[in-house]
């Protein structure tokens, strides 16, 4: 196996063998013009119809009703952490609330308490973000704008197993690192969004599903760049939008939908990736410690570390020498991360693992 298919990086992420070699055609010459996507006019027939193809496949796998427009936005989750609330946060309903459960939470909740008034739902930060709130016990204001959660912390490997349980209150979810990783019980969403680099392709684009009547919310006087109506009038071509990132993003929809078999079929191979590394993590008894708790650990993103710093540059360096890539903490956490999404291939699951038990018995 080579370096791109053993890159277990948290973003940007692997790409299908497939849509890489794809790609990599396009960028001197689509198939279908002759010109390199990198110079295809986001006005050209050929753009439109890949916006609505990526529209039509990211429906089809979720099943998505036309009670929620699909829009193509940018400046990634870090942006959607600001419009988010100035979009939604209004007058008329009490302030919004967020559930803090690891570090990028954290940031879409400092950034709502520079747009206005906010509310902390819940906040696992004494714990050390090792694990996430029990879904049905979060004291929520039936008020509220909306709840604002996270669904997978990709820097300390949580994940919530099954929506967040507001009845009643608007539910927005950054889905960013498990995005068409499994399949999604969309309509109990206000608004889901997710940015490219994981699972849906290269940095550029961000993902956004939101239910129109949440759109009627929004305030005269936005700017029309950041008002969310703006670019569902526009068909996510309001101003010139990614077209190399939405191409791909496409790519990755057509992968999804007929080499994998959809999201149910993801589901189960991104299961079965994630209990094997867990597994040899977990016979590995006191050499390693793994962050996040049972039943909360992310089938995404594996935050582990052997408790000596040396030790995991060391393994850090016998990967490398087997190829591998990506493996190192977030700077916040440190140690060691093993992000496991959907374009990460069993095998190299397994050369992952099969390097953790040998170097765990090098070094016991």
């Amino acid at each position: 196996m080579h370096a791109n298919t053993l890159n277990f990086s948290a973003g940007p992420g692997a790409l299908p063998a497939t849509v890489l070699a794809q790609t990599r055609d396009a960028i001197v010459a689509l198939p279908e013009t002759g010109v390199s996507v990198l110079g295809m006019s986001h006005r050209s027939e050929w753009f439109l119809d890949i916006l609505d193809e990526a529209e039509r496949n990211i429906r089809s796998l979720l099943g998505l009703s036309d009670r929620y427009a699909v829009t193509f936005l940018q400046g990634g989750s870090s942006l959607l952490f600001a419009t988010v609330p100035m979009n939604f946060a209004t007058p008329a309903f009490a302030p919004p609330e967020y559930v803090i459960s690891g570090y990028w939470s954290a940031r879409a909740s400092a950034e709502a308490g520079r747009v206005g008034e906010h509310r902390i739902a819940w906040d696992g930060q004494r714990t050390g973000f090792r694990e996430l709130p029990a879904l049905g016990q979060l004291d929520v204001d039936p008020r509220t704008a909306y709840l604002h959660y996270v669904s997978n912390e990709t820097i300390e490997g949580l994940q919530f197993a099954a929506p967040v349980a507001a009845p009643g209150v608007p539910l927005i979810a950054d889905m960013s690192s498990d995005f068409l990783s499994k399949p999604l019980a969309a309509e109990r969403f206000s608004m889901i969004y997710a940015h490219a680099q994981k699972n849906l392709g290269p940095a550029g684009v961000t993902v956004a599903l939101i239910d129109r009547e949440l759109l009627e919310r929004i305030p005269g006087g936005m700017p029309h760049i950041l008002d969310f109506r703006t670019q569902v009038a526009h068909g996510s071509n309001y101003n010139t939008p990614p077209v190399f990132a939405i191409y791909v993003l496409t790519l990755i929809t057509r992968w999804l939908r007929d080499d994998i078999g959809g999201l149910a079929a993801m589901q189960r191979i991104n299961e079965a990736k994630a209990a094997r590394l867990y597994d040899v993590l977990e016979e590995m008894g006191d050499v390693v410690t793994i962050h996040a708790k049972q039943p909360w650990r992310s089938r995404m993103n594996v935050a582990f570390t052997f408790g000596d710093a040396r030790l995991d540059r060391a393994f850090l360096d016998a990967a490398k020498a087997r190829g591998m890539s990506g493996l190192e903490g977030h700077r916040s956490l440190r140690g060691l991360r093993a992000s496991l999404y959907n374009a990460v291939t069993p095998d190299a699951v397994e050369a992952l693992c099969e390097t953790l038990t040998e170097f765990a018995l090098q070094h016991a």
